[in-house]
């Protein structure tokens, strides 16, 4: 069977091409350079999430190599970064507490599925409809999720698994036993405040990785006995196919559902904010979503967890130089050779420390000005931001996304109601006896489900004998509102108003005609143009009134 022109070209879109390394005779010593930057800021970050999530440092740093090679170039960014981010160890840590990591594996690579046939289908689009308070309610809510998990590794407690973020905090908080507590506190606020420093100091530098190779040089050196990152693998695991029944499987299509939707709209919002950093080439949603959909398969196939693109480390690389993407391939393998040659310096970091690197990174995860504005803007954006934390934090990340979403559109649809008016126009000069027997009403905004009623109770109230309806300045009409203008043209005309409709626009009257609103007219030829000749005829039918002649009703 042959595969229809335009499926092939979009297929052909999904797949690495001769763009990808156009640049490459020209950039390639930035990218290299800016790899090993990002390298090195990665590596902490990599080893934090997998253990924040629940599966291991070890599985942190499988994600950031082998999603982050796949993804580098499969994907549709010619500059993202991914790997293991913050978000995703949020959503994980509740499921690996439920299922088990060995479940991750393959909720990685069911996601995986679900998002190359997201980019196949051209749903990569989908994901970037959403409001921009939903995003920045959303990533404050992670922000907070993220500060609330460090707090037993800040305070060397283990609280027990399953625990939502901000119950496991308070457990913490209240089993910790001072002073023996201190210790790994301190270290938790050295590392923020060296990393800070490096920051305001030179923002370069990679402080996170500075802070924590000092952390565990003092605590190997004190002898301190405080929680360690523990033993990590010297090379990658064999590639396999995790085993599972099918009973189990069913349980699982769900969590693989949400953690594709969020892969999707992270690694889309990344490459964007990428995209609008530098010149770096265009990016392909269909095309993003489809390679972030072979890193978590191939992940998963690894023993690793679902991969999205990663907003901060993206940054970074495009800040260090970064134009195509052996960036993040050299990123990828640099810590590669970590697992090869320093696993075991890796495994004595101190969990306190990559607590101090966490709680850093959720400082910035948020733009205070851009909130400060958000705030500003109006009620409904305020409490729209506000209820996408409340859900982020409370709930699960998917349905405050959910809910930010349809309360953003409800505020957007209230916005666009309130836009909607009714206005009675004076008639052309000169006066004639009888004009005040006609009533001329505008119609502007957006006739629609959500303005419907509004407008109907407007229009409504006239007493005229003859009422003109001006579609001249509407700009949308749905079927809803089409449906409730034929039930109102029905009442006028059963009691013995005549409606004469004008400036009803091509796309209007396809919907006007299916709803049934030109057959509620009672003569066909009470469609109009222009004003003059509808209200010409609208005179024509006062006067005949005037005169004693009789008016037809509709039964």
């Amino acid at each position: 069977m042959r595969i229809p022109d335009h499926i092939r070209r979009h297929l052909v879109t999904l797949l690495p091409g001769r763009e990808d390394v156009q640049a490459l005779p020209r950039t390639w010593r930035r990218d290299v350079l800016a790899g090993l930057t990002v390298g090195v800021v990665a590596l902490p970050l990599a080893l934090a999430f997998g253990v924040s999530s629940g599966m291991g440092a070890a599985a942190g740093l499988v994600t950031a190599i082998v999603a982050g090679i796949v993804a580098a170039i499969f994907g549709g960014s010619h500059v993202q970064v991914s790997g293991p981010t913050g978000a995703m160890a949020v959503i994980l840590a509740p499921i690996v507490a439920v299922h088990g990591p060995h479940a991750v594996v393959v909720i990685s690579m069911l996601a995986g599925l679900i998002l190359v046939a997201a980019g196949v289908l051209r749903l990569g689009r989908v994901a970037v409809y959403i409001p921009w308070p939903v995003i920045e309610g959303f990533t404050a809510g992670i922000a907070v999720i993220i500060a609330l998990q460090q707090i037993p590794f800040a305070l060397d407690v283990r609280t027990p698994a399953g625990h939502s973020p901000l119950i496991a905090a308070g457990e913490a908080i209240a089993a910790a036993r001072f002073p023996e507590a201190a210790i790994a506190l301190g270290m938790t606020v050295a590392v923020i405040v060296v990393i800070e420093a490096l920051r305001a100091w030179k923002a370069t530098l990679p402080g996170a990785l500075i802070a924590v190779v000092a952390a565990t040089i003092v605590a190997e050196a004190s002898g301190l006995s405080i929680a360690r990152i523990g033993v990590l693998p010297d090379s990658l695991p064999a590639p396999s196919i995790p085993l599972v029944s099918w009973s189990v499987l069913p349980t699982l299509v769900s969590p693989a559902l949400a953690v594709a939707v969020l892969a999707a709209i992270e690694s889309l919002l990344s490459a964007r904010v990428a995209a609008g950093m530098a010149p770096t080439g265009r990016v392909l949603p269909d095309r993003e979503v489809f390679g972030q959909g072979l890193a978590s398969i191939a992940s998963g196939i690894f023993g690793g967890m679902p991969a999205t693109g990663a907003i901060a480390r993206t940054a970074v690389a495009v800040r260090a130089g970064a134009r195509t993407r052996l960036a993040a391939v050299v990123h990828a393998l640099l810590l590669a050779g970590v697992v090869a040659f320093g696993s075991g310096l890796a495994g004595r970091i101190p969990m306190a420390a990559l607590a101090g690197v966490l709680l850093a990174t959720t400082l910035h995860m948020v733009d205070v000005g851009q909130v400060r504005e958000l705030l500003r803007i109006s009620r409904g954006t305020a409490i729209t931001f506000a209820v996408t934390i409340v859900c982020t934090v409370a709930l699960d990340l998917i349905t405050a996304v959910e809910v930010g979403v349809v309360l953003a559109a409800f505020f957007a649809l209230r916005a666009l109601a309130a836009t909607t008016s009714v206005t009675r126009e004076a008639l052309p000069e000169p006066a004639q006896v009888g004009d005040d027997h006609i009533a001329v009403l505008r119609l502007e905004g957006s006739l629609f489900f959500g303005a419907a009623d509004k407008v109907m109770e407007d229009i409504a109230g006239s007493e005229a004998w003859v009422v003109v309806l001006r579609f001249s300045k509407l700009e949308m009409l749905d079927p809803t509102g089409a449906h409730r203008l034929t039930e109102l043209i029905d009442m006028l005309e059963a009691r013995g108003a005549t409606v004469i409709i004008k400036g009803l626009r091509g796309r209007h009257g396809r919907v006007a005609e299916r709803a049934g609103l030109l057959d509620a007219l009672r003569d066909p030829e009470h469609v109009f143009s222009d004003l003059p000749a509808a209200v010409a005829h609208a005179r024509s039918h006062v006067a005949r009134q005037l005169a004693g002649e009789p008016v037809p009703t509709r039964s």
